[in-house]
């Protein structure tokens, strides 16, 4: 079934073209995983090798085999939905529960979707850009990553929830404000630090709060790719940035900031409830109102903000903005050891599943022993 069949409102013009500025950057210098180059970028050469080594297929990983049912595909309850206690709520049978349930999952995994197709762009950008032959190489794997997860997002919004959402109007502006900037440190900016971060967070919450085995499959195996992305990031800014004046610094300081309030006005679902009839207005109320989604823009936070301030980016005006936000205290939060906790929790995954497909290959081996013995 074609994709615009399944949309839930008019996703309008199939392409949205962005114009695109800035010069494409090539490098003599080559330097190799491996070789002493002594230039303090043995880490990042490090970084390629392993986003080399950890490279899957989406199509075999992941158990496509699982059942999802489209009413409730994350298990999600009742308590986080924003119409949950309003008047509407009482209004709703079993069944148009259940839709709400489908439509909420639908547009987050279609934003989770319309943002790893932006990320595959934002990274060919940078392959583009970036003036390091070593930076290059690694943004190379993350293209074929940010592929992989937009090829997975998509294949479970077709084929398990069966509905799809048009990408969200701030997530577009921060999208076209990221690619369509010149300067070739803005995709790094703009994608590896804002809007992977946010994922992160995003993709995390699900993981670690859905029943449902193949959602948390999905996101679990995307996070242990996006712990790699967002590394690469602090590690190629940290170094640049120290390099910049206080006016530069300020400059992307602002877009930080923009892009911060961009995302956190974004994720409030207004989309879901003015398809269900809810008048804009009532529908922002209620989202506003909704205690979930409070939480839900605190935990949205606690990736990008220690990720800003360890790249350097930490002025008054950016400090002042995550205390009106009220996530600044999360500058201090430990991001390796979150990193870390990703990888580990898709390989426990990993050793789960396959000790499992072990235990059942050697009951299958032990049974037809048995038979063949008993005959």
């Amino acid at each position: 079934m074609p994709t615009f069949d399944l949309y839930a409102t008019d996703p309008g013009d199939p392409h949205w073209q962005v114009p695109a500025t800035g010069a494409a950057r090539f490098s003599w210098e080559a330097m190799f995983v491996g070789q002493e180059n002594g230039s303090g970028r043995d880490r990042l050469l490090a970084l390629y090798q392993k986003g080399k080594d950890k490279q899957w297929d989406g199509q075999k990983r992941i158990d496509w085999e699982l059942e999802v049912d489209p009413d409730d595909p994350l298990g999600t309850p009742d308590e986080s939905m924003s119409l949950y206690g309003t008047k509407h709520w009482a209004k709703l049978t079993e069944k148009d529960k259940g839709e709400l349930r489908q439509h909420y999952a639908s547009w987050q995994f279609s934003q989770f979707l319309h943002g790893e197709q932006g990320a595959m762009v934002c990274a060919a950008r940078i392959v583009e850009s970036v003036p390091d032959l070593d930076a290059k190489l690694y943004s190379a794997t993350q293209v074929m990553d940010e592929a992989r997860h937009a090829e997975i997002y998509g294949r479970f919004l077709h084929e398990k929830i069966g509905m799809l959402y048009p990408i969200n109007d701030n997530l577009q502006s921060l999208l076209g404000d990221t690619l369509r900037d010149s300067r070739w440190d803005m995709p790094y900016l703009g994608m590896q630090v804002l809007i992977e971060g946010l994922a992160l967070a995003a993709f995390g919450m699900i993981r670690d709060t859905t029943d449902k085995p193949l959602p948390k499959q999905i996101l679990a195996y995307v996070m242990q790719d996006e712990a790699r992305h967002v590394a690469f990031g602090r590690m190629a800014l940290r170094d640049y940035y120290k390099q910049l004046s206080d006016a530069e610094l300020r400059e992307r300081e602002e877009f930080v900031i923009e892009g911060c309030y961009l995302m956190r006005d974004r994720l409030r679902g207004v989309e879901v409830l003015e398809n269900f009839g809810i008048p804009t207005a009532e529908a922002e109320e209620y989202s506003e109102q909704s205690e979930f989604l409070a939480l839900f823009r605190q935990l949205l936070f606690s990736r990008i903000v220690p990720c800003v301030k360890d790249i350097g980016l930490w002025g008054k005006r950016l400090q002042q903005a995550y205390v009106d936000m009220g996530v600044f205290e999360m500058g201090d939060s430990n991001l390796d050891l979150l990193m870390a906790q990703d990888e580990e929790v898709a390989e426990k995954l990993d050793a789960e599943r396959f000790a499992a497909e072990e235990h059942e290959r050697v009951a299958e081996v032990r049974q037809s022993i048995e038979l063949g013995a008993s005959e």
